[in-house]
Order: C-alpha cells, then structure tokens, then sequence
C-alpha cells in the first residue's frame, strides 16, 4: 500500500453526497475551486491550482461544503500533480459513482513551467 492509498480512505470520508432528483436525465454539472493548494513532495513548497470538476450525476451529487473541507485536506499533503488529479477523482468517482466525470488542474506557474493535468472517468454503462 502506497502513502497515496493509506490516505485516501480518511480524506474520503469527508466527502458528504445528496440524492440526485433527475436521476433520468442527462445534465452536467460545473464545481470550480479557483485557490487549491498542495504541497510538492520534493521541495514541500506550496502548489497552487484551479480544479475544475465536470460531471453527469447518476443517483448521487456531491455536497459542496464538504468537498471544500475534502480539497483543504491536500493543503498539507505531499503530492504529485499528476497524482493528486487522479486521486481526487477515484475518491469521487468511489462516493458518487457518476456517469461520467472529469477533472481539470491546472497549477501555477512553477519556474516558468505551468502544468495541467486532465483525468475522465466514464461509467460503462453510459
């Protein structure tokens, strides 16, 4: 088990969901969190990002609140782009199970390099 994996289960639990009303119809929705923060696990100095969340709900929608205490959790948390981006949506992915999902991070300015990491999740059965 990795570090990433041994944490993921306690930042999970903070996720709280609602029942989706319109479980029959095809909409997005749009969640944009303009000041994450993580640390680089190499020189522990802050990274700072703009996620943007996309995503067809199945029953479940993710509630607000606690996905801004879920994000704030990273701001100590040692963590490659690349992986944080990935953990983020398996953690949602596992709670709200949608029919499709994608984030977008897009970090900033690291000397003189900007990084943007985009993962999808599409259900199967979509």
């Amino acid at each position: 088990m990795t570090a990433d994996t041994a944490t993921a289960k306690p930042f999970r639990d903070l996720l709280e969901t609602f029942e989706n009303e319109f479980p029959g119809r095809d909409y997005t929705i749009e969640i944009v969190a303009p000041e994450f923060t993580s640390l680089c696990p190499k020189t522990g100095q802050p990274d700072f990002g703009t996620l943007t969340f996309r995503y067809t709900p199945e029953a479940r929608c993710v509630e607000l609140k606690s996905l801004k205490m879920y994000l704030q959790r990273f701001r100590t948390e040692g963590i490659f782009y690349e992986h944080v981006t990935n953990r983020i949506l398996d953690d949602l992915v596992a709670e709200l199970a949608p029919r499709r999902m994608t984030i977008v991070a897009t970090f900033s300015p690291r000397g003189g390099i900007t990084t943007t990491v985009t993962a999808t999740f599409e259900s199967r059965q979509s």
